[in-house]
């Protein structure tokens, strides 16, 4: 099992920047794939952002350039830098992580955390 609880969320102006914090915690061990995703009003919950054990990253077009993950093995958070916001970042954004070594994929969620850019 594992176990995530993300924070940073919050209001900030368009222009501005946040950064997102998921703690780990549990059989951290087995974990090779992380992600942050996000949920907007009325849309499917949709990818930000993933980073694997092996370093390889991939983002979402929208926010290329301007979100950033990255991981921090002392303190066994998985973060994510979003600069220039824009209205449309508005979210509750989610941490994902996942053991893709196991069939089926054993993949764990955190609760959430409510990030709105305004105009």
């Amino acid at each position: 099992q594992v176990q995530l609880v993300e924070s940073g969320g919050g209001l900030v102006q368009a222009g501005g920047s946040l950064r997102l914090s998921c703690v780990a915690s549990g059989s951290i061990n087995s974990i090779n794939v992380m992600g942050w995703y996000r949920q907007a009003p009325g849309k499917q919950r949709e990818l930000v952002a993933s980073l694997t054990r092996g370093g390889s990253t991939n983002y979402a077009d929208s926010v290329k350039g301007r979100f950033t993950i990255s991981r921090d093995n002392a303190k066994n958070t998985i973060d994510l830098q979003m600069n220039s916001l824009k209205p449309e970042d508005t979210a509750v954004y989610y941490c994902k992580v996942q053991n893709t070594w196991r069939f089926p994929p054993q993949e764990y969620w955190g609760q959430g955390t409510q990030v709105t850019v305004s105009s």
